[in-house]
């Protein structure tokens, strides 16, 4: 089992990022039940901090866009849980890997590169719609989300700086992603 050390503590951790649609959500299950391991996603916390608001959803990411001091605060309570929480061992958002690597975790932090069509042909499977205009809507939730990662952190979730191990998962099923990952993982 792959051990992250944080100070004198162990911790198993890894971090699972990419982009809307390159299935980090899917991977992360099938880790949860491979390991019988616990994870946090980075849209958990914004749904607990929009429940806690009183907010639906959309009003809340409204509000992010809006004051960037509240999409800073989500992002400080998700590296506190990476530094203090023994119970998770799999974290995934987008700026996961990022994270421990600015907080010198010294773990597993995997980006899954996908496509750009294969991952709009994911979220059309997923949600409907048409493939040419999920193209053309995930390259513009990419712009606005890399334009406002930049203005606050001066990063761009896709570079490979933080990454130990980057997966081009375009043409795999979920199932040899697992494999690769695990692999990854355990060291072997």
């Amino acid at each position: 089992m792959f051990v992250c050390i944080h100070g004198s503590e162990f911790l198993v951790k890894v971090t699972i990022s990419g982009h809307p649609g390159s299935g980090t959500s899917t991977l992360v299950g099938l880790l949860e039940r491979k390991y019988s391991w616990n994870s946090l996603n980075g849209g958990d916390i914004f749904r607990s901090e929009a429940k806690k608001r009183d907010m639906p959803l959309n009003e809340f990411g409204d509000l992010c866009r809006e004051d960037l001091s509240v999409d800073k605060s989500l992002d400080q309570l998700l590296m506190d849980k990476m530094k203090n929480d023994n119970s998770i061992e799999i974290f995934e958002s987008r700026l996961a890997g990022w994270w421990a690597y600015k907080l010198n975790l010294n773990c597993k932090r995997i980006w899954l590169e996908v496509s750009e069509k294969e991952r709009a042909s994911r979220v059309v499977a997923r949600e409907g719609g048409d493939i040419s205009n999920k193209i053309d809507e995930n390259r513009e939730r990419m712009v606005i989300d890399e334009a406002r990662f930049m203005s606050l952190y001066g990063i761009k979730p896709q570079e490979e700086e933080p990454y130990t191990d980057i997966i081009d998962a375009s043409n795999l099923s979920p199932e040899q992603v697992l494999e690769l990952a695990s692999k990854i993982i355990m060291g072997e």
